[in-house]
């Protein structure tokens, strides 16, 4: 499969560190999220922490969403950033490596700096439409 058109729901997510080493999952045990790929070239994505409450003393929950139009390669996808929670992403390109494993999708953000590391994540999606 090499099609993304359609949407998709996050059902897992992973990080590591540059040595492998786990850290734990980007958004939280229970991720939340869709990403909406048109057949026009057009993306939404909207990701989050799930949980209800979060534990202890924890007060940020993660939450990303932006939107663009995209390129897709089959390996590579390629968005350009127009709208985005976060304004440091407007009017750049969020590249992501992309793999398929059945009906599972996963995207690969470039690696990025966490709490004094380095992160690799992985955002595994199925589709739903």
């Amino acid at each position: 499969m090499t099609d993304i058109v359609g949407t998709w729901r996050l059902v897992e997510t992973r990080a590591k560190n540059d040595a492998g080493e786990p850290f734990d999952a980007p958004y939280g045990p229970e991720p939340m999220g869709t990403v909406t790929f048109g057949a026009n070239g057009r993306m939404l994505a909207v990701l989050c922490d799930g949980r209800r409450a979060l534990p202890g003393g924890e007060t940020e929950r993660e939450y990303n969403s932006y939107c663009g139009n995209y390129t897709f390669d089959g390996e590579k996808l390629t968005t350009r950033v127009d709208a985005a929670s976060d304004t440091a992403r407007l009017g750049g390109d969020q590249v992501r490596r992309v793999t398929f494993n059945g009906a599972r999708m996963s995207l690969f953000p470039p690696p990025r700096p966490w709490r004094g590391d380095k992160q690799h994540r992985e955002m595994i999606w199925e589709r739903i439409g």
